[in-house]
C-alpha cells in the first residue's frame, strides 16, 4: 500500500469499532484515524481520542459531546461535534478514504448512506442500512462508484468465495446458491418452553462471539441471521431461494458458496471480527489482523444442521419480508429493535419478540421505498405499532 489511508470509524466504542482501531494501530504506516463517532460513551471516547488523535470526534448525544469537549486536552486538536449532520460530514468528507459503518441499528443508516453517496470505500458492519433501504443504498453505491465491502463475518466470507471486479462487485456467474452459516446461538439445543422463559442474561451469553447486547439477543432469536439473509440478497443480488441458512455451532466455517459445477467454496477462520475488518481495510491485499491461524486438528470436528424455524420464527419472518419486498424489511427491523429493547428491559418475554414483529407486519402496510423519507416513515410507523403491541402485552399480564 503506497500511501496512508484516512479512516472514519462510526461506532468507535462498540466491539466492531474497537476491533477496527486495533487493526489500524497494527499498521500505522498504512492507516490514520480521521474521525471517530459514538453515541454517549464519553470516557471510552476520551481514551480513544487521546490514543488515535482524530481530527474530529462526533457524539450523537449533545450532553455527551459537551462532556467530551471538556474532557479532552485542547492541545490534542480534536474538534468535537454533535448530531446526525456531523456524522454525515465525517462519513463523506473529501479527505476520508475509508468509512467503517458500525453504528448499530437504524441509527446507522444515514451516515452509511452518506459514505456510499460520497463514493468512499465503505466497510459495512451496519446490516440495517441494507435491511431498511437496500434498493436506495445499492443504487447510491452504483451511482457514486463507491467500493462496498461487507464486514459481517458471513457476508465477508461469501465475498471472499466469489470472484470480484476492481470495484469489489461480486461476479455471480456459475453460482447456484450461497450457504449462510449460523452458530445457532445460546438456545440452539433448548426446547420451545425453555426458550420462552429465557432471561436477558441468558440471551446475551453467546457461545462463540463477544458482541453488544442487542446483537446478542438477535443471535439468540436467529433474527440476526434473518437480517443477514436480507442483507445477502441485496449485497449479492440474490433471490431468497438462492440463500440457505445452515446452523454450524463451531463458527469456524463463516459461510459458503455453491457453484453449478458441484463445487462448494468455504471461508474458514477463528471467530474473530478482526479478520473480516482487515480484509475490508486492505482488499484486494492481505494484512496482519492480529488473529492466530486456525488449527483444524484442535477444532476436531465441524457440525452442520438445518435451522428450526418452529423454535426460531424470526428467521421465517425475515425471509417472508424479503419475499414481500417494499418496506416490509424496514418494518421487521424496526419492530425487532423495539421488541429486543423491551425484552432487555424485562418488559416482555423472549417468545414475545417474534409475536410483536408479526403484529407490526400485519398492522403496518408495506409500500415502495422510493426515497429515504419513505423508509424513515415506515421505520417510525413500525416503531409506534411495536410500542403499542408491547403496551398491550404488559396490560394483559
Amino acid at each position: 500500500m503506497s500511501e496512508r489511508r484516512w479512516v472514519t470509524v462510526l461506532g468507535a466504542t462498540g466491539s466492531i469499532g474497537q476491533s477496527t482501531l486495533d487493526v489500524i494501530s497494527r499498521h500505522p504506516d498504512s492507516y490514520r484515524v480521521f474521525a471517530l463517532a459514538a453515541n454517549q460513551s464519553v470516557e471510552a471516547m476520551q481514551a480513544l481520542c487521546i490514543k488515535h488523535q482524530p481530527r474530529y470526534a462526533v457524539m450523537t448525544c449533545a450532553d455527551a459531546a459537551q462532556a467530551l469537549r471538556s474532557a479532552l486536552p485542547e492541545a490534542l486538536g480534536t474538534e468535537v461535534l454533535q448530531g446526525d449532520s456531523a456524522l454525515a460530514m465525517i462519513a463523506s468528507h473529501a479527505d476520508v478514504d475509508v468509512v467503517m459503518a458500525a453504528i448499530v441499528g437504524a441509527a446507522g443508516l444515514p451516515s452509511a448512506l452518506a459514505a456510499a453517496e460520497a463514493g468512499k470505500r465503505v466497510l459495512l458492519a451496519n446490516k440495517e442500512a441494507l435491511v431498511m433501504a437496500g434498493h436506495l443504498f445499492m443504487a447510491a453505491v452504483e451511482r457514486s462508484g463507491a467500493v462496498l465491502l461487507p464486514i459481517d463475518s458471513e457476508h465477508n466470507a461469501i465475498f471472499q468465495c466469489l470472484p470480484a471486479n476492481d470495484r469489489a462487485q461480486p461476479e455471480m456467474a456459475g453460482v447456484s446458491k450461497v450457504l449462510l452459516t449460523a452458530s445457532g446461538g445460546p438456545f440452539r439445543c433448548w426446547s420451545s418452553e425453555d426458550i420462552a422463559l429465557a432471561t436477558p442474561e441468558q440471551a446475551c451469553a453467546h457461545p462463540n462471539w463477544s458482541m453488544g447486547r442487542k446483537i446478542s439477543v438477535d443471535s439468540a432469536s436467529l433474527m440476526n441471521k434473518g437480517l443477514e439473509f436480507i442483507e445477502a440478497c441485496w449485497l449479492f443480488d440474490l433471490r431468497p431461494e438462492q440463500v440457505e441458512v445452515v446452523v454450524h455451532p463451531q463458527s469456524i466455517v463463516h459461510s459458503m458458496v455453491q457453484y453449478r459445477d458441484g463445487s462448494v467454496l468455504a471461508q474458514l477462520g477463528n471467530p474473530d471480527m478482526r479478520t473480516p475488518i482487515a480484509h475490508g481495510l486492505a482488499w484486494p491485499q492481505r494484512i496482519d489482523a492480529g488473529v492466530g491461524p486456525l488449527d483444524l486438528v484442535a477444532a476436531g470436528k465441524l457440525d452442520f444442521e438445518a435451522p428450526d424455524e418452529a423454535r426460531f420464527p424470526c428467521l421465517r419472518l425475515a425471509r417472508e419480508a424479503v419475499e414481500q419486498g417494499g418496506t416490509s424489511m424496514a418494518l421487521v427491523n424496526a419492530a425487532n429493535e423495539i421488541a429486543v429493547a423491551s425484552f432487555l428491559d424485562s418488559a416482555i418475554g423472549f417468545a414475545q419478540i417474534p409475536a410483536i414483529i408479526e403484529q407490526v407486519v400485519e398492522r403496518v402496510s408495506s409500500v415502495e421505498p422510493d426515497d429515504l423519507a419513505v423508509v424513515k416513515k415506515a421505520d417510525s410507523d413500525a416503531r409506534e405499532a411495536a410500542l403499542e403491541a408491547v403496551a398491550r402485552l404488559r396490560t394483559s399480564h
